[in-house]
């Protein structure tokens, strides 16, 4: 269903230098997501899965119940904000996953995350 999916995901990434250790190898990203349901059925946000990558190759797998602690339905036009953080040992890396949907007809399908970057301003050119 990833070709048609009626959930569209909007992310748009930041750097937060006022949560960061540089010199520690910390670096905090928040990310601000818009979920959209452009289907003709309601969809309830059931689960989510993070793939994480950092510069030096690391790669690490985040699965939970729903986004911060809730898992809205998204009516047919609806449109649900919410904003999360995760912590690099890099200063560049990406995110990509997906959202479990349930929609009203009872099926399950994915609604993917496209992949987006990660990185302090000005390390990438």
């Amino acid at each position: 269903m990833k070709e048609d999916c009626p959930i569209v995901v909007e992310v748009n990434p930041e750097y937060s230098p006022e949560h960061s250790e540089p010199d520690q190898g910390r670096y905090v990203f928040i990310y601000y997501i818009n979920i959209r349901n452009t289907g003709a059925q309601s969809a309830q946000l059931i689960s989510r899965h993070w793939v994480i990558t950092d510069a030096n190759g690391k790669v690490e797998e985040v699965r939970g119940d729903g986004v911060v602690g809730e898992q809205p339905v998204l009516e047919s036009g609806d449109e649900h904000f919410y904003n999360s953080f995760c912590v690099l040992e890099t200063s560049v890396g990406c995110m990509q996953g997906s959202y479990m949907m349930l929609g009203e007809d009872g099926r399950y399908f994915d609604a993917p995350i496209p992949a987006f970057t990660l990185a302090v301003p000005g390390a990438i050119n």
